[in-house]
């Protein structure tokens, strides 16, 4: 008897749920209340710029860690181990008074009560900033949904490489040509930056790595075919920079495909109005929307899946709400449709934003965003890169060395820049990616 009442007491306590806490736990201060929502560029180095400034800062994410995105692309194709471009989202919150973090997902903001709803409870706030970041957009096409693989967090990346390295390791177990054509092949959707950056990455892969890794394997016969809707690569930079990018795809042996429109897939062949890829990889770059919150009045998202912010990053209708990078559409003189979705807007937007807080809290007018465009970048391989500069474009190795240089200096942490320059020195001087690995999902 005694042994069944202790099974029952275990059951009652493990079916208990748990219970929701107020302002997930967090005692209310004399400080106006700051509640930022998402740890990307632009909440942490909003965090950073406030650290001396008077304010209750509360960080809430779901995850519990800052993620590099721009580095993600060598995660996935086994140059950078995962940690080298992340960083825990409590440390930047040590050099502030009253700085707090919840690991929890938010489900609905109540701008009308001042509320943010999450899984773990209500949170209370003076001042609200949403920067939540972007999603992966795949319009509507539920299919490839289902199939394609995106690349947005490092679980994604390492998904990425997992499956690459599987379906390698699978082609050598199997005799039919269709079927082994089907595992080599991947199919890269999006012609943007970090399209190419992928198919560069890759392509390097197949030439420097898979010869010596899987000599049993006609390595000639894997293909790498890169897919872009508009009629160059890199539309967004110049024309220069587009044909230069294409060049050195093709001397990778890439397969580029522009004025392409990708119609459908069903995790074995990629349907395109040029005719049908075979392929189980198809890596999804080709376009983001805003990672938006229930809750806001409407008219306020665009259909890019963007929320309308005035020049000073206010939400428009609402005198304390936020919002700033990738999510928001700031609307200025020189960017009427708003900013381009980089992290270089979301790190300026964030420093920006700390300024006019202060000026609030204050009682004094908000100044207009500006953006300062330093130029736009992208790298195909090993000394191979393209750099639009304002009044300066060129490419090869100087651009390759930029490239370099400004994402070892933009990396969050010490520790990650010098492990990241290590591992990059490694693979230059080896030709190596030491983290070829396959780890259990």
């Amino acid at each position: 008897m005694p042994e069944q009442v202790i099974e029952l007491l275990k059951e009652q306590h493990e079916e208990k749920p748990v219970r929701e806490l107020n302002d997930l736990g967090i005692r209310k201060t004399e400080r106006p209340r700051l509640v930022i929502l998402g740890g990307g560029f632009g909440g942490l180095h909003l965090i950073r710029a406030l650290r001396k400034q008077d304010f209750q800062v509360v960080l809430i994410d779901k995850q519990n860690h800052h993620t590099f995105q721009p580095l993600l692309y060598q995660v996935a194709t086994s140059g950078l181990e995962a940690d080298s471009i992340a960083y825990p989202l409590r440390k930047p919150l040590n050099a502030h008074p009253d700085c707090h973090f919840r690991m929890v997902e938010v489900t609905e903001v109540v701008p009308e009560k001042n509320l943010v709803v999450t899984n773990g409870g209500t949170l209370r706030y003076d001042y609200l900033v949403i920067a939540t970041g972007a999603r992966t957009n795949y319009f509507g096409m539920k299919d490839i949904e289902r199939h394609a693989l995106p690349m947005k967090s490092i679980s994604d990346a390492i998904g990425i490489r997992n499956r690459l390295l599987r379906n390698y390791e699978e082609a050598l177990l199997i005799n039919d040509p269709e079927q082994k054509d089907q595992l080599m092949n991947v199919v890269i959707a999006g012609g943007g930056p970090t399209g190419v950056e992928l198919a560069g990455a890759i392509a390097e892969f197949k030439k420097y790595i898979m010869p010596h890794d899987y000599p049993d394997l006609d390595v000639k016969s894997a293909k790498i075919h890169l897919i872009e809707l508009t009629p160059e690569l890199l539309p967004a930079m110049s024309d220069e920079a587009s044909q230069k990018a294409e060049e050195y795809l093709r001397q990778l042996s890439v397969i580029i495909k522009t004025n392409t429109k990708i119609e459908g897939y069903d995790g074995r062949v990629v349907r395109t109005d040029a005719g049908n890829i075979p392929a189980r990889v198809m890596l999804w770059t080709g376009g983001v929307s805003g990672a938006i919150l229930p809750g806001l009045g409407k008219g306020l998202v665009t259909k890019k899946g963007r929320i309308k912010a005035n020049a000073s990053g206010r939400v428009k209708g609402y005198d304390n709400v936020f919002a700033i990078g990738d999510v928001a559409q700031i609307e200025t003189k020189n960017y009427p449709q708003g900013h381009p979705q980089l992290a270089s807007v979301a790190v300026q937007q964030g420093k920006f934003l700390a300024t006019n807080l202060t000026r609030h809290i204050k009682g004094k007018e908000l100044k207009e965003f500006h953006y300062i465009n330093k130029g736009t970048m992208a790298t195909v391989g090993r000394k191979k890169a393209v750099v639009d500069m304002k009044k300066w474009k060129f490419h090869g190795a100087a651009a390759w060395l930029v490239w370099l240089s400004v994402h070892l200096y933009s990396l969050v942490g010490f520790k990650n820049k010098v492990v990241t320059f290590i591992n990059w020195a490694w693979n230059y001087f080896n030709h190596d990616r030491e983290t070829r690995l396959i780890i259990k999902d």
